[in-house]
């Protein structure tokens, strides 16, 4: 049976980097710590536990994105309304594009996603803090 896909993830990770602020490493780098930036881990809680995070970043798996940022949701997370800019990132940078690009257009404002995700930011030397199974 022949699948009907007519749009592949790179092409879609393509067009949301044509709408969205992608930061290289070194931008990203030069942010952590900021005051007015919130970096959003949408990996994976099994990602976290086997490579760790960013430290200070907000866990937010990425299947409930939506559902966090959305002040008429059950599951609304008031972090998505403290005015700061939102930094998403992902392992290689393909799910924090279109996390970046649905949440810009939900509303969500300043936002930006890291190329190539923590990935990225292990191999440029960023620190990394684990994260404990609870």
């Amino acid at each position: 049976m022949a699948l009907n896909i007519t749009r592949g993830y790179r092409q879609l990770v393509a067009e949301a980097e044509k709408e969205i602020e992608t930061l290289g490493i070194d931008a990203a780098l030069a942010l952590h710590g900021s005051e007015d930036v919130v970096f959003v881990d949408l990996r994976d809680v099994r990602e976290l536990w086997r490579e760790g995070t960013i430290p200070g970043a907000f866990h937010c798996p990425r299947g409930m994105l939506e559902f966090w940022i959305d002040p008429d949701s059950i599951y609304y997370k008031d972090l998505f309304a403290c005015g700061k800019k939102f930094l998403f990132f992902c392992n290689l940078g393909w799910r924090s594009a279109l996390a970046a690009q649905i949440s810009q257009q939900m509303g969500l404002t300043p936002v930006a996603h890291i190329a190539g995700g923590f990935d990225a930011w292990k191999q440029a030397g960023g620190p990394v803090a684990r994260k404990e199974k609870r």
